[in-house]
This record gives C-alpha cells, sequence and structure tokens, in this order.
C-alpha cells in the first residue's frame, strides 16, 4: 500500500499533467463538494488508488482549486495568504483569514476557493501539495492545522 505522501505526490504530479479541457471540467466545479459535482468520472480517474473514502472529499477540494491558481508558493497556507496582504487589503484579508479558520468542513470548499482566487489575483502561488496534507488534517480534534495557518499569518 503506497504511503499517504507518495499518494498526494503522484496526485499532484497528475493534475501537473491534465490537459486544458481536463483543468477547465475541474475548475467548473471550485467550491462545491464531491456530492454537489460533475466529472466524477475525470476526478476518479486521476485519484490514485488506495486513498481513503474519508479522505477523497479535500482531494477532490485539491483537484477543483489546481486550476485556479500557480503552485510551488509557501509551505502553510497562512504564509501565502500574508504575503497577499498590504496595508491597503489588511483589514479585509484578516477578517478573511479568521473566517477560514473557523471554517467547518462543509463551507471550506466555498471559502478555501474564495481564498485560492484572492492568491491568484495577487499573483501569490500556493504550495499544492502542502495544501493536500494541511487538508487531511483540517478536522483533527485540537486544530493543529488552523493553528500553524494562523501563526503563519498573524504572528509579527
Amino acid at each position: 500500500m503506497k504511503q499517504p505522501d507518495e499518494r498526494i505526490t503522484k496526485f499532484i504530479a497528475t493534475l501537473e499533467k491534465l490537459d486544458p479541457g481536463e483543468r477547465a471540467r475541474l475548475k467548473r466545479n471550485a467550491g462545491k463538494r464531491l456530492d454537489e459535482a460533475r466529472s466524477l468520472g475525470l476526478f476518479y480517474r486521476i485519484l490514485p488508488y488506495g486513498v481513503p473514502r474519508y479522505q477523497e472529499e479535500m482531494y477532490f477540494l485539491v483537484a477543483t482549486l489546481y486550476p485556479l491558481a500557480e503552485g510551488c508558493g509557501e509551505k502553510i497556507f497562512g504564509a501565502s495568504m500574508r504575503r497577499a496582504r498590504d496595508s491597503q487589503n489588511e483589514k479585509g484579508l484578516n477578517r478573511r483569514m479568521e473566517v477560514l479558520l473557523d471554517t467547518d468542513e462543509r463551507q471550506l470548499p466555498f471559502r478555501l476557493r474564495q481564498a485560492v482566487r484572492y492568491l491568484y489575483s495577487k499573483r501569490v502561488p500556493v504550495n499544492w501539495p502542502c495544501l493536500l496534507r494541511d487538508l487531511l488534517q483540517w478536522n483533527a480534534p485540537k486544530r493543529y492545522i488552523q493553528q500553524a495557518w494562523a501563526r503563519a499569518y498573524f504572528a509579527k
């Protein structure tokens, strides 16, 4: 059985190889949950073998967001958001980040889509493997992913 990091690496590599039409099909599902999705055949074709069902939602989320922004960003999503912050957008972006950090799994696709689009508008790349790794731990009882993102974004 493949280790989770190997699956993530393979998944992101597969996303990189998609043609523009396939990326567009995934992009049209950005902000949706897997149970609302179209293009399920494409998604399950690119999903690595052995991904547990309970993780499919987060893989789908990353697959649909991937066409929205460039890759190779900061290791922590909060740091990417901090790079997009300036004196003109600080108040609104701080609020947006607080809402994202408090988001439950049901609202996460919508909120994260907004954040990724914002990063793209500011030309800030996203580290897709790290984002997927973090999202797979989003519901951890101690919320350590949310804490790491908050620390990376808000700490001086």
